[in-house]
């Protein structure tokens, strides 16, 4: 497709100016020359030209021709810079995922260009625009919307054509070979299950993003406990979101969340944000944790310590995944492309106090809900 064709004539161009030694006010290849080199129509190569001018690398005189502009493209080799991608930055597992990555470009002395896109497809698409106009020589990406159809399928197949390393952290498309580092969500999905049923807990459900790889992964991590401990029911007790509404789930599914919660004993969130939302969600219905319900989450963030209740969870690589997506892409860049495995850490778990025990006397009462300990109480 020639869509995203102007973008690899951006990046040839900047590469051709700084090979040829083109000095300010030199005179730069023709629209014709542009299109019989590489190929394409003329709209293509005009794409192109109006970036490369926004850009100042260039600049266009009427009936004279088009020019290199001054100081702005540096002779291959200098200045070395990545683009970074991230669904979000502020807060969670975030920044120490970028500290990580930056930490050890730094120390190769590459630059880092940073772009979010709020776990947006569009924003995804103008941030690899964007970062590959301005000549990066490589790019580590978090996929927004990972387990739904993505329509930058093409730009990726751009990047792949123009031999831009690339690799992606915390999760990546089914459909590309590009490597992987994250940490294994399936398992971690499992352990904190595991944990639970350790603990006594027989009727669990969990609650899950539907839009992300790591949604699914956990999900069937969870499934995998629950079936092992011959819970075959498993999956009729899940609550699917999607990531954008995982504060406003509590107000429109607010009644089936409350029948989960009276008819189970323990939650497995899909990350501490959701665990975090459902402590407090718990706080305004009157239902204690853990006391009536136990709570676990996944990535041991920020908030996993620090919570109303201090959640048990399991811990996210967080920086050192970071540092390992960079040393990973600086492999790629020095290698000429190499093929590469994905790596995937395994995670630990991490006990709090969101989880009561159930296997012991006194806890026999309540396994059956946070009423089911109650029959002579308010539901007699």
């Amino acid at each position: 497709m020639e869509e995203y064709k102007y973008l690899s004539i951006v990046k040839w161009a900047k590469e051709y100016i700084a090979s040829k030694h083109l000095q300010p006010n030199d005179r730069f290849l023709s629209e014709k020359e542009l299109c019989e080199i590489h190929g394409v129509s003329r709209q293509t190569v005009r794409q192109a030209l109006n970036c490369l001018e926004n850009e100042n690398v260039i600049s266009r005189m009427r009936g004279s021709g088009t020019f290199v502009k001054d100081g702005i493209v540096k002779p291959q080799g200098q200045d070395l810079r990545i683009g970074v991608i991230s669904t979000y930055f502020s807060d969670y597992i975030f920044p120490q995922i970028v500290t990580g990555i930056e930490s050890v470009l730094n120390d190769s002395n590459i630059g880092m260009q940073l772009t979010i896109t709020h776990n947006q497809v569009s924003e995804e698409a103008r941030a690899l625009k964007s970062l590959i106009a301005n000549g990066v020589q490589g790019l580590i990406v978090e996929p927004s919307k990972s387990a739904l159809p993505n329509p930058n399928m093409s730009l990726y197949q751009e990047i792949r054509n123009n031999r831009i390393p690339l690799v992606f952290f915390n999760a990546k498309y089914p459909w590309t070979d590009y490597p992987l580092v994250a940490m294994d969500d399936e398992a971690a999905g499992k352990i904190v299950t595991d944990h639970l049923f350790e603990c006594g807990h027989k009727r669990i459900f969990g609650m899950f993003a539907l839009d992300d790889i790591q949604g699914h992964k956990r999900y069937s991590g969870f499934m995998k406990s629950c079936l092992e401990h011959n819970v075959n029911t498993a999956e009729k007790d899940v609550i699917w979101f999607a990531t954008a509404e995982r504060n406003a789930i509590f107000l429109y599914a607010q009644l089936k969340i409350m029948e989960m919660l009276h008819q189970s004993t323990a939650v497995v969130c899909y990350n501490d944000k959701m665990a975090v939302n459902l402590l407090r969600f718990c706080r305004q219905q009157g239902i204690r944790v853990p006391e009536d319900i136990s709570i676990v989450g996944i990535d041991d963030s920020k908030y996993s310590s620090i919570c109303e209740v201090p959640l048990t969870t399991v811990r996210h690589p967080h920086q050192v995944l970071g540092e390992t997506a960079a040393r990973m892409l600086i492999e790629q860049m020095n290698s000429n492309y190499g093929r590469q495995e994905d790596k995937i850490f395994i995670p630990d778990l991490v006990v709090r106090d969101s989880v009561r025990v159930l296997n012991s006397p006194e806890s026999q009462s309540v396994e059956t809900g946070i009423f089911g300990g109650m029959s002579n109480g308010a539901n007699g």
